[in-house]
């Protein structure tokens, strides 16, 4: 059965929550910064009363996350069901490969940007200094060398400072009512336990050597959440048309299945168990199943091909040269 949807048409959004909770317990590990720790905040809730909130996992994290279901790690290519879209491989100096689908920066990865074949891409992408950028041109180009990269946002500053797209498809995990759960252990050393002083007989603690106490911090909540936005209105404006547009839909929403499926093992000690899709925009619209989603996007992907949007072949291969110099714009 064909997918419906035709009840996007003119819905500026989708919007999709999803309950989550550990696995087991109630203690979970949220993602953490250097210069900052745990992310926590002051939030509202539905009676503008304030409740402590903390950032579970980050929207960058949960696009490479996204990104990840994709990928087939075994067989180092795309998953069966997304074979045939395209995206860019760059083979390294020592005959090892990396691509746009699991580089930090996708498409302006350095391995890709610094390669004599990326000059194709930038023709397609048709920035001229000094005149208007037409983005509708870069969405064309990045949807015919790698949809991931259109998918996921880009900033191209390599090729112009204004070549970039935010994000059409985003997610962050969030939870509220959470409380410090502060815990600790011990670093045991058998040969040389001692922990006086910097330094025992065969080197210092910072070495690895001694008995070495730490402490951790975890939390528990009174509710977690996965949220996933899906920007309808900036995709239906860059005109790839309704192949693509549909294509490009599907494609999120097997992100977002795979994600759920797979299971949320953000961390060691953050393993969640997810509950049902809840669409929170637009009133009455239904998520695909992950089986309707697989079966759908073969065709889906074949039609964009057969429509000549994709590269051809899929899979845009190039060299990586370090010593390569970036070409002066037009």
């Amino acid at each position: 059965m064909p997918l419906n949807f035709k009840p996007l048409e003119d819905e500026p959004r989708l919007l999709i929550e999803v309950k989550l909770k550990p696995v087991q317990g109630s203690r979970f590990q949220p993602t953490g910064f250097p210069d900052l720790g745990a992310a926590t905040f002051r939030g509202f809730d539905d009676d503008g009363g304030q409740v402590d909130c903390l950032l579970v996992e980050s929207a960058q994290s949960m696009a490479n996350r996204l990104e990840e279901v994709c990928w087939d790690e075994g067989n180092g290519r795309l998953v069966k069901t997304l074979s045939g879209l395209p995206y860019v491989r760059s083979t390294l100096p020592d005959g090892e490969v990396t691509d746009s689908i699991r580089e930090a920066h996708r498409l302006n990865s350095p391995y890709i940007v610094n390669s004599a074949e990326f000059d194709a891409i930038e023709t397609a992408i048709g920035f001229e200094a000094n005149k208007p950028f037409d983005r509708r041109m870069l969405a064309a180009a990045l949807l015919k060398y790698d949809p991931s990269s259109l998918l996921h946002g880009t900033f191209l500053e390599k090729v112009g400072g204004v070549v970039r797209l935010p994000r059409v498809i985003s997610g962050f995990v969030e939870a509220s009512g959470v409380e410090r759960a502060d815990s600790g252990g011990v670093k045991v050393d058998r040969v040389q336990p001692g922990t006086s002083g910097d330094s025992t007989p065969y080197g210092k603690a910072a070495e690895g050597y001694g008995n070495v106490p730490y402490h951790r911090t975890e939390f528990s909540a009174e509710s977690i959440t996965a949220y996933f936005n899906l920007d309808l209105a900036q995709l239906r404006a860059y005109g790839l048309g309704g192949a693509a547009e549909a294509m490009l839909t599907a494609l999120s929403l097997f992100k977002i299945r795979e994600l759920v499926h797979s299971g949320l093992r953000l961390r060691t000690a953050c393993d969640l168990d997810a509950g049902e899709f809840q669409v929170t925009r637009p009133d009455g619209f239904e998520i695909p199943s992950r089986d309707e989603l697989k079966n759908a996007l073969p065709g889906l992907i074949a039609a964009c091909r057969d429509e000549k949007l994709f590269a051809d072949p899929a899979i845009t291969e190039v060299t990586y040269s370090k010593g390569k110099k970036k070409k002066e714009s037009k």
